[in-house]
C-alpha cells in the first residue's frame, strides 16, 4: 500500500469528506481573520491611543517629564545647530 493509498479510505463516505473540508475551510478562516485583525494598523494605533490616554490620566507626571526633556532635547539641537561653526 503507498502513501497516498493509506490517505484515502475507499469506504469513506463524500459527506466524511465534505464534512472534513468544511471544518478545515473553518479554521483557515478562523486563522485568517485573526492574522487581519493583527495585521490592521488603524486598529492598532486605535488601541495604543487609548492604553496612552490611560497611562496619562492615571499618572500623567511621566509623561510630563518626557515631554520637557523631548522639548529641551529639541531646543538644544536646534540651538547647536544655529550657533554652531560648521
Amino acid at each position: 500500500m503507498s502513501a497516498t493509498d493509506s490517505s484515502i479510505d475507499p469506504g469513506c463516505a463524500s459527506e466524511s469528506v465534505a464534512d472534513t473540508v468544511a471544518a478545515t475551510r473553518a479554521r483557515l478562516e478562523h486563522t485568517l481573520d485573526a492574522i487581519d485583525d493583527k495585521l490592521d494598523v488603524k486598529k492598532r494605533a486605535t488601541e495604543l491611543g487609548g492604553r496612552v490616554a490611560a497611562s496619562y490620566e492615571s499618572n500623567p507626571v511621566p509623561w510630563i517629564i518626557g515631554a520637557t526633556s523631548a522639548a529641551v532635547v529639541i531646543i538644544g539641537l536646534v540651538a547647536w545647530a544655529i550657533f554652531s561653526d560648521d
